[in-house]
C-alpha cells in the first residue's frame, strides 16, 4: 500500500488561462525561481523551491508563448502574441526593453553570458538583440525555414537551436556564419527542445516520441515511444537518469532515461500538459497546463544509481529517516564541539 503512495503536488494558482511555459533559473545566492507564461498576457515570478508567488509581470497585451529568466535572475524575458519580446527587471517588474516585431513571437532565450537576447516567432526570423546596446537594430541570421516555435543557446552561445511549428526537425545555427550547421530529424514538429545542464544531451519532444541527442556530434542517442502524445520532455538534470515528459493525456509521467521504463504517473491537471521542467537541483519538477495551474512535484532525495532510497516506505519513512539523519548530523557537531571545549 505504501509503496504506490500518490505524490502530492504543490498546486500554484493565479494564472486566469492555460500555461504554456515554464522556466527554471539557475541557483542564485537568493535561491532558484521560476518564470511562466500563459495565455492570460501576464507572466509570473515564483520561488522555485515553494512554489510561491513572487511577483506579476504587466504589460502584454496579448497571450505570453515564451518565458526565460537569465543567469543570475535579475532580468526576465517574454515572448507575445501582441507582436513584442519584452525585458523585464526581475526585482521590481518594470519593462527594460521592448521589441517590437512584425507578427506573432513564440520563443526567446537568453544567451548564457545575458548580454544577448534571442527571439523568433510566424515571422520566420531569428533575431538577436544586443542587450548592452538595445536601440540598436538585431542582427538576423538565415531565414527559418518554418515558423520558429522553441529556441535555445549553447556551446557557450556559439550555437543557437531552434524548432519549427508546422515542420520536424532541430536546426543548429552557427551564430557566427547565421548558417544552418546541422539538422536534427524528427517526423513530427518539435514543440520542446531543452540542452541538458551538463551540456550532453538535447531533449526534444515531437508528436508521441521524446528522443535524446549528443549535444556535441549531434547523433540520436535514444528514442521512446509515449504512451500519448507529448508537448515538453525533462532530463533530471544532476544525474541525467530519469526524465519527465506531459502531453494531451494530462498525465506527467517520469521515466528511465536508460531503458525507457516507466517509474510514476502523477494524475492531478485537469487538462493536456503543456510544459514540464525540472529545477536546477533535480529535486523536483514542474508541469504547466491547460488548465491553468502549475504544479510542482517532488522527486524525493536523490542517489547516483536513480533510486529514491526513503520513497517504498512512503512519505512518513521519509521524514523519519531524514530526521535521523540530520539528528545524527547534529549530533556529530556537538561532540566535535565539545572535544573542542570541553577537554578534560
Amino acid at each position: 500500500m505504501d509503496k504506490k503512495k500518490i505524490a502530492v503536488p504543490l498546486v500554484c494558482h493565479g494564472h486566469s488561462r492555460p500555461v504554456v511555459d515554464l522556466f527554471y533559473s539557475p541557483v542564485t545566492p537568493d535561491g532558484f525561481f521560476l518564470i511562466s507564461a500563459s495565455k492570460d498576457s501576464s507572466p509570473m515570478l515564483r520561488n522555485g523551491e515553494t512554489g510561491d508567488w513572487i511577483g506579476t509581470f504587466e504589460g502584454h497585451k496579448g497571450a505570453v508563448w515564451s518565458v526565460c529568466l537569465d543567469t543570475n535572475a535579475l532580468r526576465a524575458a517574454s515572448a507575445s502574441a501582441d507582436f513584442s519580446a519584452k525585458v523585464w527587471d526581475a526585482l521590481t517588474g518594470d519593462v527594460l526593453h521592448s521589441f517590437e516585431h512584425k507578427h506573432i513571437v513564440r520563443a526567446c532565450a537568453f544567451s548564457e553570458d545575458t548580454h544577448l537576447l534571442l527571439t523568433g516567432g510566424v515571422e520566420k526570423v531569428l533575431r538577436i538583440y544586443d542587450l548592452n546596446r538595445p536601440d540598436a537594430p538585431p542582427r538576423e541570421v538565415d531565414k527559418s525555414p518554418g515558423s520558429v516555435r522553441t529556441v535555445t543557446w549553447m556551446h557557450s552561445d556559439q550555437t543557437i537551436l531552434s524548432s519549427c511549428t508546422d515542420m520536424g526537425g532541430v536546426r543548429l545555427w552557427d551564430v557566427r556564419s547565421g548558417k544552418i550547421v546541422q539538422t536534427l530529424e524528427t517526423k513530427s514538429s518539435v514543440t520542446s527542445a531543452e540542452v541538458s545542464q551538463d551540456g550532453r544531451y538535447i531533449t526534444t519532444a515531437d508528436g508521441s516520441t521524446v528522443k535524446f541527442w549528443d549535444a556535441n556530434h549531434y547523433g540520436l542517442v535514444k528514442s521512446y515511444n509515449m504512451p500519448c502524445t507529448v508537448e515538453s520532455a525533462s532530463l533530471e538534470p544532476k544525474y541525467g537518469n530519469k526524465f519527465v515528459a506531459g502531453g494531451e493525456d494530462m498525465w506527467v509521467r517520469v521515466f528511465d532515461f536508460h531503458t525507457g521504463d516507466e517509474i510514476a504517473c502523477n494524475k492531478g491537471h485537469h487538462g493536456p500538459v503543456h510544459c514540464v521542467r525540472f529545477s536546477p537541483g533535480g529535486e523536483s519538477y514542474a508541469s504547466g497546463s491547460e488548465d491553468g495551474t502549475i504544479r510542482i512535484w517532488l522527486t524525493g532525495p536523490l542517489t547516483h544509481d536513480g533510486t529514491e532510497p526513503f520513497a517504498a516506505n512512503g512519505s512518513v519513512g521519509k521524514v523519519k529517516v531524514t530526521a535521523e539523519d540530520v539528528s545524527r548530523k547534529i549530533e556529530g557537531f556537538q561532540i566535535a564541539e565539545e572535544g573542542k571545549t570541553k577537554e578534560k
